[in-house]
């Protein structure tokens, strides 16, 4: 049985309190010690905690103090979830939507992240405000996909902000707002997330939803770039066309400054 892994160590195991033992297993994970870590986790799991469940099959996903094993995964990470740990379900969604140590299902992957976000997972109402907006995955939401976007932007997810922007800069599920896409925009800049900073770039480029200003446009070009943002290519070469070329290396400055800032 899968759970045969870890019960010697769960019979061997001295009653010990909960919270201290995964404060423990925590620490020793952080600090790269997953074996030691399992060990602890192991019991736990066996005695029905869900969150040492869950983070056992996340160390099968990752090879964390064991050897890879996808199927396992599935195994522990279903067990986790079952027993409503939300982080569990969505690690679950995960493998579902993937196709890992399972077949590939996103019918299980978006009922799964739905759950996980009724729990109050903000990195799963991130992903199901995405895969709900995929025509290709499952059926297009965009009302729902707004709300679940919304929750987890709140929740300080910054890939969720930038979506919040795209919904109303394309209008999906809603009026066409370019000033409250913008104003979504500059909130994933803030929270560091490179394709706000492409979005916010053009937006500033071409005057929707601030005033057009193409100094602070390529400085978001820029920063986006070094951010490894997909979406820059698509503005970049314009935005620098557009601005002085006397101008170019005061603004790539200024963006190198506010990158090591960490905030725009």
């Amino acid at each position: 049985m899968i759970f045969s892994l870890f019960r010697k160590k769960a019979e061997a195991s001295p009653p010990v309190d909960v919270e201290t033992q995964l404060a423990e297993a925590k620490a020793l994970a952080e600090a790269g010690h997953y074996e030691a870590a399992l060990a602890i986790w192991g019991p736990l799991a066996h005695a029905g905690n869900a969150r040492a469940a869950n983070n056992i099959g996340a160390c099968f996903v990752g090879g964390l103090g064991v050897e890879v094993n996808h199927e396992l995964a599935f195994k522990w990470l279903h067990v986790a979830a079952d027993q409503g740990d939300p982080v569990a379900m969505r690690n679950l969604a995960a493998a579902f939507f993937q196709g890992k140590g399972c077949t590939q299902d996103y019918q299980a992957a978006l009922d799964w992240y739905l759950k996980a976000s009724e729990a109050g997972d903000a990195p799963a109402q991130d992903m199901l405000s995405w895969m709900l907006l995929e025509d290709d995955v499952c059926p297009a939401n965009p009302v729902e996909a707004r709300r679940w976007a919304e929750a987890a932007a709140n929740a300080g997810i910054a890939s969720a902000m930038t979506r919040m922007g795209m919904i109303f800069h394309n209008a999906l599920g809603v009026e066409r707002n370019p000033e409250e896409a913008a104003k979504w925009w500059a909130k994933g800049v803030e929270a560091g997330d490179g394709d706000a900073m492409a979005m916010l770039g053009a937006a500033n480029h071409m005057g929707l939803g601030v005033e057009r200003d193409a100094f602070r446009a390529y400085v978001l070009l820029v920063m986006a770039r070094a951010k490894a943002s997909a979406l820059a290519e698509t503005f970049y070469g314009a935005v620098k066309a557009s601005l002085p070329e006397a101008a170019h290396a005061d603004a790539e400055a200024m963006a190198q400054q506010i990158l090591a800032k960490g905030a725009a």
